[in-house]
């Protein structure tokens, strides 16, 4: 058990659980640049001023999460054991240079090393800074089914019965709305090797939701011109990497996501041609 300060990096979209009721993935990373895991979290049933946002410094008491073998994995020592104590501003001129100068210490700019160092026993790397060498493409894919599975969602309702008791929780508890597409970058690396890993973090699928008012082609239209024309186009996007513990595991060609996105500056925009 230890007490960490803990910079936030990302967030994945909320997820039901039957045990949970929901959960989110975080990601985070120390002042020494070293990355942590918190898992898992039932995020939207903390109290509101535990309810950190990307680029929150907090202050965790965590312990190993010893039910997952990656090294960055930890959880909470109870769920109400984190506070906010700082904020790293984004600069005015959109530089970010106090969170490039925290964050890009260690960027990964090939795939086969990354993958390499996530399968290396001594490493098992499973969160990691990402700096493609072009990004080609932004992709939306309809999911086959557009709602959570039923059986977990019942489960969910039938424990909304008993009192809950998390500080500023809803009781009955609902659910977060499930977003009916999955988007996804396909990219290069410096050597050329293409992949196209899902975009998993909470801020597509809010923007998504957030867009819904003028209709669901409308929203998708939004999406895509913040996470194409804006940051794939225009900036020097660099891709927030995080496994998952299942492909992780099973030793999947690729175990990797995009969690997050880091989006600077830049003075010349000529990224898509």
């Amino acid at each position: 058990m230890a007490k960490k300060r803990i910079c936030i990096i990302a967030k994945t979209y909320p997820r039901p659980s039957a045990k949970y009721d929901e959960l989110v993935c975080t990601a985070g990373i120390t002042k020494s640049g070293n990355w942590i895991r918190l898992y898992p979290i039932p995020f939207r049933k903390l109290g509101f001023d535990k309810q950190y946002s990307k680029f929150h410094w907090v202050e965790a008491d965590i312990t190993r999460n010893t039910k997952d073998f990656r090294p960055e994995s930890y959880r909470l020592t109870s769920h109400d054991a984190i506070e906010i104590i700082d904020h790293v501003p984004a600069d005015k001129d959109g530089t970010w240079a106090a969170r490039s100068d925290l964050l890009l210490k260690n960027v990964y700019d090939d795939l086969a090393t990354l993958i390499t160092d996530a399968y290396d026993p001594e490493k098992r790397v499973s969160l990691a800074v990402f700096k493609p060498k072009k990004i080609l493409k932004f992709k939306v894919k309809a999911c086959d089914d557009r709602e959570w599975k039923k059986s977990t969602l019942d489960s969910i309702k039938a424990r909304a019965l008993q009192v809950d008791l998390f500080a500023g929780a809803q009781n009955p508890f609902e659910v977060v709305e499930k977003i009916p597409y999955k988007f996804s970058y396909t990219f290069e690396d410096i050597n050329g090797k293409q992949s196209t890993p899902q975009i998993i973090d909470w801020e597509i699928g809010q923007l998504f939701r957030n867009c819904l008012k003028d209709g669901e082609k409308a929203a998708l239209g939004k999406v895509r011109k913040k996470y194409w024309d804006d940051f794939a186009c225009s900036k020097d996007t660099y891709l927030i990497l995080g496994t998952t513990l299942e492909h992780h595991a099973l030793n999947a060609h690729n175990p990797f996501l995009i969690i997050g996105v880091f989006p600077p500056k830049v003075e010349v925009q000529t990224r898509c041609l």
